[in-house]
């Protein structure tokens, strides 16, 4: 193209040439996934900074995302251990291993259960899109002075960064204090609304970055005009259909995870009742081992006294030969003195020996008779066997469970959505309730947001005594000092800026 090129052209003006309604566009699942992915493929690639325990819980929507609900008996330790959740910067800052990231994550992904695979996705957006870094869209640029710059356009504004700090800009131009915009050549002018704060110009190094700049600026800023108008009929009526389909699936939900409680009820009934037939069964075994052992000890037991009582009976029969022998030795007393004598000694002998046998028959006998007291006892011990036997045998079963799932309760509705039946009449009234509806929005998402960051801090807190000072990279210091001075929590405070009153149209 030659020669110079002038452009100057005004957000108003570009309004005027676009037709007064519009179709919104419905983003299809495909289409939020593939962002999504977009999202994350540039968190992991550092082409967006993310704070360490921001990491961790954007890992843990994204796990939750793609397994579904935690179950410990599936989700075992290592199942994380392919996938790439964490950027290597915020690996290599602190002295853990990858199991020990693992279990943060994982304890942060057990929280999010219930949530559908859409609800998880959408919360990873919600946690990015407050990064200092999302949706900022940087070009080398030089001031007046020659001075190297970086300009960074967003939904929010046009800020001016340093090359080496892409946090925390110098100056923000938000859209609503944009008076106009303009480039001749390879210079960019902004012109702020206040006349009292200097024109910014810097120059760009090619014509076709101006070109760049200024559509972006044109398509940021007709969003950010467009998101501070009401609704249309349209929109409106998308955003009922959203909220009824949101509702139902809501119901959805509740009634398949009422089902499943009711299933892992009636499995942990049916365990119960196996572990109770399996013990029962233990029981009886354990009774008929007993039984068969007091029988054995009843037969030994008999078979001893039987054996006792033999023994006895010989004794007694030698007590009698022996005393049949001295009777036999006095009758032959008719011989010499010597063997009188010599029959005297050995009557004597006999008539000891005789008292010893006749001892050792009367313990024998003692003997018997204890053995036959022990066998009555064993054979009482046998009859208080069989008798538990019979009562275990005898014992009721347990009837099964009934696993057909209780009919849903009658007091939760229906839904029959017939879309061509829907007409909406909105007046005043409408206006205010929808304003209403949002503002409830905004201090639950404030709320949450409260919570969430809760959660961030006590992370934080936990993995600091493991991390490594001297891994810093330039950007984690500079997040650690904005965070010091608080002004990571200010990126959206130019959205909530009301316009002022009486201003002129924006001008390009």
């Amino acid at each position: 193209m030659a020669g110079a090129i002038a452009s100057r052209m005004s957000f108003s003006s570009l309004k005027r040439k676009q037709p007064k309604t519009f179709t919104v566009r419905i983003v299809t699942m495909d289409a939020e996934m593939e962002f999504n992915c977009e999202v994350k493929k540039q968190i992991l690639d550092e082409k967006i900074y993310c704070p360490p325990e921001a990491s961790v819980l954007l890992a843990s929507y994204a796990v939750q995302a793609k397994y579904g609900d935690y179950d410990p008996s599936v989700h075992k330790r290592g199942f994380l251990a392919q996938e790439e959740l964490l950027p290597k910067r915020v690996i290599n800052l602190y002295q853990m291993t990858p199991e020990m990231w693992e279990e943060r994550i994982t304890a942060w992904y057990a929280e999010h259960r219930g949530r559908a695979r859409d609800e998880a996705e959408m919360e990873y957006l919600k946690i990015a899109q407050d990064l200092e870094m999302y949706g900022v869209n940087y070009f080398a640029i030089r001031n007046k002075k020659g001075t190297e710059l970086l300009l960074g356009v967003d939904a929010l504004g046009l800020h001016i960064y340093d090359p080496e700090n892409r946090l925390t800009p110098k100056i923000s131009f938000p859209w609503n204090e944009i008076r106009n915009i303009s480039y001749s050549d390879k210079e960019f002018t902004i012109k702020p609304l206040d006349k009292k704060i200097d024109v910014f110009k810097f120059n760009s190094s090619k014509l076709r970055v101006n070109k760049l700049i200024l559509q972006l600026c044109i398509g940021n800023h007709d969003l950010f005009m467009r998101r501070r108008k009401a609704d249309s009929l349209e929109v409106q009526q998308m955003k009922a259909q959203a909220r009824e389909e949101k509702a139902r699936k809501q119901m959805e939900r509740q009634r398949l995870a009422r089902e499943k409680q009711m299933r892992e009820e009636a499995e942990r009934t049916r365990d119960e009742l196996e572990r109770r037939l399996l013990q029962m069964k233990e029981e009886a075994t354990m009774a008929n081992e007993a039984l068969m052992r007091s029988e054995e000890t009843a037969d030994l037991l008999a078979e001893k006294a039987q054996i006792t009582e033999e023994e006895a009976k010989l004794l007694a029969q030698k007590a009698a030969e022996a005393e049949q022998e001295m009777q036999r030795i006095k009758a032959t007393a008719i011989r010499t003195e010597e063997e009188k004598r010599l029959m005297e000694q050995k009557v004597l002998e006999a008539e000891v020996l005789a008292l010893k046998m006749a001892e050792e028959s009367e313990r024998r006998a003692k003997e018997a008779d204890q053995l036959k007291q022990d066998l009555q006892e064993a054979r009482e011990a046998e009859r208080r066997a069989k008798q538990k036997l019979l009562e275990i045998t005898t014992k009721p079963t347990y009837p099964p469970m009934n696993s057909i799932p209780a009919p849903l309760p009658p007091d939760i509705p229906s839904f029959n959505l017939i879309g061509d039946s829907l007409s909406f009449d909105f007046k005043d009234t409408d206006m205010k309730r929808l304003s209403m509806e949002i503002e409830k929005e905004k201090v639950e998402y404030m709320e949450k947001s409260k919570h969430l960051q809760e959660q961030l801090n006590e992370l934080k807190t936990e993995i600091e005594a493991l991390k490594l000072k001297e891994r810093e990279t330039a950007l984690d210091i500079l997040h650690n000092e904005n965070a010091d001075r608080g002004s990571t929590s200010s990126k959206h405070n130019t959205i909530k800026k009301p316009q002022a009153q009486g201003r002129r149209p924006i001008c390009i």
